[in-house]
């Protein structure tokens, strides 16, 4: 599935949350990150953001679809960072 995973983190765990993601996403925009997961690794990634932030004062939206060609996009301005796909 391809997921887009938007944050609003408290500073104190910003770093860890940030650090987190990156193992599993692209780092596309500033608290934006997107890639491809299989479901238990978004189940993963979850389960682990549920234990980092705090539910009080932080935001996460997770959103997903089957497949990124389902994703309508578009981009205006400068990209913060360029995704790099292994294969």
């Amino acid at each position: 599935m391809y997921v887009i995973i938007v944050y609003d983190i408290g500073i104190e765990r910003l770093n860890k949350v940030r650090i987190f993601l990156k193992q599993y996403l692209n780092w596309v925009q500033n608290s934006v990150l997107e890639g491809e997961l299989t479901k238990a690794e978004y189940m993963l990634v979850l389960s682990r953001l549920e234990e980092l932030i705090d539910p009080d004062e932080d935001s996460v939206f997770c959103y997903h679809v089957r497949d990124q060609k389902f994703l309508g996009f578009d981009e205006l301005g400068t990209r913060k960072a360029e995704i790099d796909t292994i294969i």
